[in-house]
C-alpha cells in the first residue's frame, strides 16, 4: 500500500515537472485567427528597394527587440516574453497573406503589442514588404 503510494506521488510529482513544457507547446501552437476580410486583402504596397528600405527601418525600430535582426524570434527581450515570438523565416509564417500579417501586427495579442496607434497604415504594409525577405 505504501508503495503504491509512493509511486502515485512520483508519477504526480513527474507530472508537475512536464506542466509547464506543455503549457508553453499550447501557447505555442495557439491559433490566432484572422477575420475573413483581412485574409484576402492585399498589400497596397509593391516590393521594391524602396519599400523593404522602407520597411526594415520600421522593423528595426519595433519589432527586431522581440523578432531579432534576421526575424528568427531570437531579439534580446524574447526571453522576458510569455508567449514565443515566432520565426518569421519558416515556410509556415511565409505561407500567411499579407492581409494576415498586416492583421496581426495592428492588432497584436499577449506579448505582441498592438501597433494601431503607434505606426500608419503605410508602415505596417512597409513592414510586412520587408518581413517577405527574411525567408529561409
Amino acid at each position: 500500500m505504501m508503495e503504491t503510494i509512493k509511486s502515485r506521488i512520483a508519477l504526480a510529482c513527474l507530472a508537475l515537472a512536464f506542466l509547464p513544457m506543455a503549457t508553453f507547446a499550447q501557447a505555442k501552437n495557439k491559433p490566432w485567427p484572422v477575420p475573413a476580410e483581412f485574409k484576402s486583402k492585399a498589400n497596397p504596397l509593391k516590393s521594391s528597394a524602396s519599400t523593404i528600405a522602407d520597411g526594415k527601418e520600421v522593423y528595426d525600430a519595433k519589432c527586431a527587440s522581440c523578432h531579432g535582426k534576421k526575424g528568427l524570434g531570437d531579439g534580446p527581450k524574447a526571453k522576458t516574453l510569455d508567449t514565443p515570438s515566432g520565426d518569421f523565416t519558416t515556410a509556415a509564417f511565409q505561407g500567411e497573406t499579407d492581409g494576415e500579417l498586416f492583421w496581426k501586427t495592428k492588432t497584436g495579442r499577449e506579448d505582441m503589442p498592438s501597433y494601431k496607434a503607434k505606426l500608419t497604415e503605410e508602415e505596417i504594409w512597409s513592414s510586412v514588404v520587408y518581413i517577405r525577405t527574411l525567408k529561409k
